[in-house]
């Protein structure tokens, strides 16, 4: 299969590219060589290109930046993922779209399904709900991916975060109030791999099984990583923020597993890999 990768220089974009390297042939692009947000450049390159299914793990996914950037986030996250979909109409392909569960308000107080109550409260959720749409208006063949929390070894994350903050300091301070499912973003790019080889398109929840709040992640941490750290718990209003954060956004894996997909792994057994890894 052809497939057109944007955003490949990314966190998700580095696994994609490892996994699905490895028996398709690949298209690569960074915003240099495609920028989405040109609708007439976008178009025509997918149609010279003419990938049997397009990927895009572009995203402006700053959440602070974005209430800062409100421009850039709507032009990243909503109209470039419009001239995606007007592209992928053009030559008949498939759109793989990541999103987010940020798409939700975080007042669920159970996992949330694919078909639960939208209503981001941020300007990233918000711009990342408009290119789902735009698809949804678009194209028949698509699949809309949220997932959540995402870290990897390519980019910032969480993780990497937290190890540095532990070589200069005994204590740190994290948000305890927010509660959702950390994922690695190579078990994420596995699970990716899987559901392109099928038609079974549609919205899916992916990530790691089980969660955990910031806290109880960072804690454990330092736990596999045998730093003497201690974590002090911090309510979210205590740390102030320009964006506001589901305080609940664990979301439910439903289509995925009824698809008849092997759920992917606890994130605590996901996480000890990536320390092992990194450290």
């Amino acid at each position: 299969m052809k497939i057109l990768i944007t955003g490949s220089n990314g966190m998700l974009g580095h696994d994609l590219i490892n996994v699905l390297g490895k028996k398709h042939d690949l298209v690569p692009t960074t915003s240099k060589t495609l920028d989405i947000t040109d609708k007439k450049q976008t178009i025509e390159y997918i149609c010279d290109k003419k990938p049997d299914i397009v990927i895009n793990s572009a995203a402006y996914t700053d959440v602070d930046g974005c209430e800062e950037n409100q421009d850039l986030a709507y032009s990243v996250n909503a109209q470039g993922v419009r001239n995606l979909a007007l592209a992928c109409r053009e030559i008949d392909c498939a759109l793989l779209h990541i999103s987010t569960d940020y798409v939700f308000d975080g007042t669920a107080t159970e996992p949330i399904r694919e078909d639960g109550q939208i209503g981001p409260i941020s300007v990233y959720g918000k711009s990342k709900l408009e290119g789902e749409e735009a698809i949804q208006e678009i194209l028949d063949k698509y699949f809309i991916v949220r997932t959540a929390w995402l870290y990897g070894i390519n980019g910032r994350n969480f993780p990497k975060t937290m190890l540095e903050l532990a070589e200069n300091h005994k204590e740190i301070k994290v948000v305890y109030d927010e509660v959702g499912s950390p994922t690695y973003t190579l078990d994420l790019a596995e699970g990716i791999s899987q559901l392109i080889e099928t038609d079974y398109y549609g919205i899916y929840h992916l990530t790691n099984s089980g969660h955990c709040s910031w806290c109880e992640f960072a804690r454990y941490i330092f736990e596999i990583s045998k730093k003497d750290v201690e974590v002090i718990p911090v309510t979210a209003s205590e740390f102030a923020r320009p964006a506001p954060r589901p305080s609940y956004s664990v979301l439910e894996n439903r289509n995925w597993i009824e698809k008849g997909f092997k759920p992917l792994r606890n994130y605590r057994q996901a996480i000890n890999e990536y320390i092992e890894l990194i450290l």
